[in-house]
């Protein structure tokens, strides 16, 4: 069955375009502010505290968000979970968005946008973990517009080009996974050369480890509560297949979920145990990580196999939104609130409004892109002319 359409056109006097229209003169304004001052003219960054909001949002949690594309991918075409094949290409579409997105702003938050090529042909600098992550996401970056590419070229009559690609599926995939895991955990790497800045409790050598084990939750978690958005906005563009393979998804993708939090529960534990860090829990710091282990690992785990198990799908949705938020945490104690956590109040970072203002704007142009891609492209429904191909 094709997709649904209405044969009107909406209005384009809706709120969200409203909400939109606003968001963006705002964020167009701060971004000139950017530019033209400077980052002292619209954040409230320093030497102590070079990094802020931008990266622990933008960066790290973005990269982590946008983990359902290679999750998504490697369980249908590598572990030949076929059942699972609707919610690729919203979770690629998602994926690209999100590390495009993490391109933008990182345009943002270095002070000299133009020079980031500069570690790739005139200073390599090859021996950095830093350098790692960027190559890799920017590597990453292409692997997941080469996997989005067929729907676009579906929607533009692209038939011979669609059909080279769709032929490198299975070695995207394999690119893509590899890529990911290497980034992933290299954005926690990242951390090991501030012992003395991050608390103990967030500070551990296996941080890589522990940002790739999130980073699957992320991207389990993100294809539920995308999955379940565009049922709420997008259902008129859903054929069949994806209405009919709809909660087998959140059933399935629910269970993993429940399973990867547990593993990750029991070696963050472990984390505690080898490093002898019992004491710190009897601080204001160790209060504040087990509401992060406890409320944010430990309860959507519970939750994940209570739904699965009485088969609650608005139970498992609802969850969802606890583990991402969970993984936002997890990402903000490390960058933001764990980090410097030795310095006087006084001294300790907080983002400008303007900082906020600008990880608003992002975020709505991946909202707006979003819309107008699954609107036209055969995202959330199987083109006619490829009917049973993808």
């Amino acid at each position: 069955m094709a997709h649904v359409t209405t044969g009107e056109r909406k209005s384009i006097f809706s709120l969200f375009n409203f909400i939109a229209l606003i968001v963006l003169g705002v964020g167009i304004y701060l971004t000139y502010l950017r530019f033209a001052g400077g980052l002292g003219a619209v954040t409230n960054l320093s030497d102590y505290n070079p990094w802020g909001i931008w990266i622990s949002f933008d960066l790290l949690c973005g990269v982590a968000l946008a983990a359902g594309g290679y999750v998504t991918s490697s369980a249908v075409y590598l572990f030949g979970m076929k059942k699972y094949h609707s919610a690729v290409r919203p979770a690629i579409l998602t994926g690209f968005l999100g590390y495009a997105l993490v391109f933008l702003a990182i345009n943002y938050d270095v002070g000299r946008p133009w020079r980031l090529p500069y570690p790739l042909v005139v200073q390599q600098g090859t021996t950095s973990v830093l350098f790692e992550v960027g190559l890799c996401v920017a590597t990453y970056l292409t692997v997941l517009f080469i996997e989005f590419s067929p729907a676009a070229m579906e929607w533009l009559g692209l038939k011979r080009a669609r059909n080279l690609v769709v032929k490198l599926t299975i070695l995207l995939t394999i690119f893509g996974v590899v890529l990911s895991t290497m980034h992933q955990s290299s954005l926690g790497a990242l951390f090991l050369i501030v012992p003395s800045k991050l608390h103990p409790l967030w500070y551990s050598s296996y941080i890589p480890i522990y940002f790739f084990v999130t980073s699957i939750v992320a991207g389990l978690s993100m294809v539920i509560f995308e999955s379940t958005l565009s049922h709420r906005f997008f259902a008129h563009k859903m054929d069949e297949t994806h209405l009919k393979e709809a909660n087998g998804v959140t059933l399935g993708f629910g269970k993993a979920a429940s399973y990867v939090l547990a593993g990750y529960f029991a070696i963050k534990v472990l984390g505690i145990s080898s490093g002898n860090l019992w004491h710190y829990l009897k601080t204001g710091y160790g209060t504040w990580y087990l509401v992060e282990l406890l409320g944010f690992v430990a309860l959507p785990s519970l939750l994940y196999a209570i739904g699965v198990r009485v088969k609650s799908l608005t139970l498992i949705k609802w969850t969802s939104v606890l583990a991402v938020l969970g993984v936002i945490l997890n990402r903000f104690n490390v960058c933001l609130i764990a980090f410097n956590w030795h310095l006087p109040a006084s001294e300790r970072y907080f983002p400008h409004w303007m900082e906020i203002g600008i990880s608003v704007f992002i975020v709505m142009i991946g909202l707006i892109l979003y819309r107008f891609i699954v609107t036209r492209m055969p995202i959330l429904y199987e083109h006619s002319d490829y009917k049973d191909a993808h």
